[in-house]
C-alpha cells in the first residue's frame, strides 16, 4: 500500500510539474490506478517521466547555475532574499544546513534515483515489445547513472540505492564503488537507447547523450584517454553540429537544434520556467543596443536579486570580434528611456543568455544545456592535450568553436606546452559555457578552484570547499552516512 501511495502521488506530481514539453507526453490520470501504474506501459511510463522532472525541474536548474558559478571567478550576486543563500557560497562560508544543498540539489536528484529503480524493478511485469522493455529500461539505467554523477561531482561519493528496498540507513559508497557504478550502468545504458535523432521526442535519453556524459564522467575523474575515446563517440555519430551564431544558439525559436545533446526543457509557464533571466535584468531594464530584439514589457518580472558577472572575466573578451560577448549586457535603455552604463560599477555586466520576449513572470522558455556539442569538441580537445600536450588535432577541436564565435584560430605558436595550453582551454571555456553551470567542475578538475578563490581574497577557501557538505538533514535520516572531512 505505501508504494501505491506514492506512485500515486508521483503521478499527480508528473501531471503537475514535468517540465519535459514535448518529450513528456502525459496521460489524463483517469489512467493511472495505483494497481495498475506497475503493470502498464502508460503507468510505467508516468514513473520514468517522473524521474526525468527530478533532474529537469527548471527552478533548481537556475540555483545549480548560480551555486556552480558563484563559487567561481565568473558569477556573483547582490540583492533579494536569494543572496542570503549566494552569499555564503560567494564567501565560502557555506556549511551543512545551507538550504538549497537539500532543496535544490539532493533531494530531486534522489528522487529521479526512486523513480528509476522503480522503473527497473517494474518493466518485466509490463505487456509491452521486448523492444520497448529494454529501451524504457535503458532510459532509466541512464537517469539513474547521471543522477549519480551528479551527486558525485557536488558531494563525493553517497549511499548508492539501487533498489526501492534500500535500508533508510546506508553508509556512503567508497570513491571505487561509485566510480564503478556510474561507469558501468552509463555503459550499458548505451546498447539500448536509441540512436542521436531516433528518441521518441527531444529531450528524451539516446546513445550521444550517454556517452557525453560519460565523456563528461571520464573528464571530472582525469581519465583522460577515456574521455578523449568517449568524446569521439559522440563525433562519430555524424549528427551533432555547431549552431551557426551563438547569440541565436539559447533562443526558444532554435530549441532542438543539433548541438544541444542535453537540456533542461522549460517553457513559459508557472512551474516549468526558466528563471535565470528574471534575476539576470537589471533594474528597470527596458531594452538594449545589444539585443534590440529584446524589449521588458510589464508582464515580465525583474527580480530584487541581481545575478552578476565578475569584471575579471568580463573584461577578457575580445567584444569588437567575439560574438559571445553580445549576450553580456554592458549598456541599456531603462524604462525611463534613459541610457545606463553598467561598467561604470565592478563585477555588474548581466548574462542574457536566456532572453525570451514571450517570458510570462518569471518564466521563460528558453531550455537550460546540460550538454554541447561545443562542450565534446573543447573536452576531447582538452583530453588530448592531458594525454599528448599540444597537437594540431586538439587545436582544430578548439578553433571549431572559436570560428563560431568569430575570433582567430590558435595556433602551436600559441600553444608553447601542454600547460599553456590547458590554460588557454579552460579560458575559452569560460567564454563559451558561462550561465551554464560548468566553471566549478573546470577549475576543480585542474585544481585551480581554491587557489582562484584565495586570489579574489577569499582567505578561508580550503581543500574542503572541493566538495560541498552532505545536507544536514540527510545526516540525521541517515546516520551510517557520514559527513565530509572538515564540515
Amino acid at each position: 500500500m505505501q508504494k501505491f501511495i506514492i506512485l500515486s502521488l508521483i503521478i499527480v506530481s508528473i501531471l503537475m510539474q514535468t517540465a519535459c514539453e514535448k518529450a513528456l507526453d502525459v496521460t489524463p490520470p483517469g489512467e493511472f490506478a495505483p494497481g495498475n501504474v506497475l503493470t502498464t506501459e502508460k503507468g510505467i511510463r508516468s514513473v520514468l517521466f517522473s524521474s526525468y522532472a527530478g533532474i529537469q525541474n527548471p527552478t533548481p536548474t537556475r540555483y545549480l547555475i548560480n551555486n556552480a558559478e558563484v563559487t567561481t571567478d565568473i558569477g556573483y550576486n547582490t540583492g533579494g532574499a536569494e543572496n542570503l543563500t549566494l552569499v555564503q557560497l560567494i564567501n565560502f562560508t557555506w556549511d551543512a544546513s545551507l538550504g538549497t544543498l537539500q532543496a535544490d540539489v539532493w533531494a530531486p536528484t534522489y528522487r529521479t534515483i526512486r523513480d528509476a529503480n522503480i522503473v527497473l524493478e517494474n518493466i518485466g511485469n509490463v505487456n509491452t515489445p521486448e523492444a520497448s522493455r529494454k529501451g524504457y529500461a535503458a532510459e532509466a539505467r541512464f537517469l539513474r547513472a547521471y543522477a549519480y554523477y551528479l551527486l558525485y561531482i557536488w558531494f563525493g561519493p553517497v549511499p548508492l540505492r539501487i533498489s526501492t528496498t534500500s535500508e533508510a540507513v546506508m553508509a556512503r559508497a567508497t570513491d571505487e564503488q561509485m566510480k564503478s557504478f556510474i561507469e558501468t550502468e552509463l555503459a550499458a545504458a548505451i546498447t539500448d537507447l536509441p540512436d542521436p535523432g531516433k528518441e521518441e521526442a527531444f529531450a528524451r535519453a539516446n546513445k550521444g547523450a550517454a556517452w557525453s556524459v560519460l565523456a563528461k564522467f571520464y573528464l571530472n575523474t582525469r581519465q583522460w584517454q577515456k574521455a578523449a575515446d568517449a568524446c569521439q563517440q559522440v563525433v562519430n555519430f555524424g549528427y551533432y553540429q555547431l549552431f551557426p551564431t551563438y547569440q541565436n544558439l539559447f533562443t526558444v525559436e532554435n530549441e532542438g537544434n543539433k548541438e544541444m545533446i542535453m537540456v533542461h526543457p522549460c517553457r513559459n509557464q508557472d512551474g516549468f520556467g526558466n528563471w535565470y533571466s528574471a534575476g539576470a535584468l537589471p533594474p528597470g531594464f527596458k531594452t538594449s543596443a545589444q539585443i534590440p530584439a529584446y524589449v521588458w514589457t510589464a508582464s515580465m518580472a525583474n527580480f530584487a536579486t541581481q545575478y552578476r558577472m565578475r569584471s575579471a572575466f568580463t573584461n577578457t573578451f575580445d567584444t569588437i570580434n567575439d560574438q559571445r560577448s553580445i549576450l553580456l549586457l554592458r549598456h541599456y535603455v531603462n524604462t525611463s528611456n534613459a541610457w545606463v552604463n553598467l561598467l561604470s560599477t565592478p563585477d555588474n555586466v548581466r548574462s542574457l543568455k536566456y532572453w525570451d520576449n514571450a517570458t510570462v513572470g518569471n518564466h521563460s522558455g528558453n531550455d537550460v544545456p546540460i550538454i554541447r556539442y561545443a562542450d565534446i569538441l573543447l573536452s576531447r580537445a582538452e583530453a588530448l592535450n592531458e594525454v599528448n600536450g599540444p597537437t594540431q588535432e586538439a587545436l582544430d577541436l578548439i578553433n571549431q568553436v572559436r570560428k563560431r564565435a568569430g575570433i582567430a584560430n590558435l595556433t602551436l605558436t600559441d600553444a608553447t606546452g601542454k600547460d599553456v595550453l590547458r590554460d588557454l582551454i579552460l579560458r575559452e571555456r569560460a567564454w563559451e559555457f558561462y550561465s551554464e553551470g560548468l566553471r566549478r567542475e573546470d577549475l576543480l578538475r585542474h585544481d585551480k578552484f581554491i587557489s582562484l578563490a584565495k586570489a579574489r581574497g577569499i582567505t578561508v577557501a580550503a581543500d574542503k570547499h572541493k566538495l560541498f557538505p552532505i545536507p544536514q538533514a540527510e545526516i540525521d535520516a541517515n546516520p551510517a552516512c557520514k559527513q565530509n572531512p572538515d564540515y
